[in-house]
């Protein structure tokens, strides 16, 4: 019987786990404070790791560059507090990027409710113009 999962899908599980309570309570930079792990992809020989990242609060293009770069800063430290606890034979190498999904959605949402709202308006004065005629 093959396997569900593939280890590497496993393992990136559990990096993702041990990564949010890992920054949430060991990194102390305030930059870092409402910060979401939404997934980590890692690579089949698990040598490497994909961590993405959104944050809590509103944010322009600028701060989002930059508080991913404090976070590239800070890998090899949250590599070495992965190590410990997870001890794994191979802890993968971390790499820090943007997560736009929440903000995309958020952006969609408002399209889909404008559209909406423009729909209503426009059949309520159809009907209008019926009733005038």
């Amino acid at each position: 019987m093959p396997r569900e999962f593939k280890r590497s899908d496993r393992v990136a599980d559990a990096v993702q786990r041990e990564l949010a309570d890992l920054i949430r309570r060991e990194i102390r930079d305030p930059r870092l404070a409402m910060i979401n792990v939404t997934g980590v992809d890692v690579a089949r020989d698990l040598a490497s790791a994909k961590v993405y990242v959104n944050f809590i609060e509103q944010l322009d293009d600028r701060e989002h560059t930059e508080r991913t770069a404090v976070l590239n800063k800070a890998a090899g430290f949250i590599r070495t507090q992965l190590m410990h606890r997870m001890r794994l034979r191979v802890t993968p190498k971390l790499s820090f990027f943007y997560d736009a999904t929440g903000d995309r959605g958020r952006h969609l949402s408002a399209l889909i409710d404008y559209a909406v709202a423009q729909d209503q308006q426009s059949t309520e004065r159809t009907a209008e113009h019926k009733e005038d005629r």
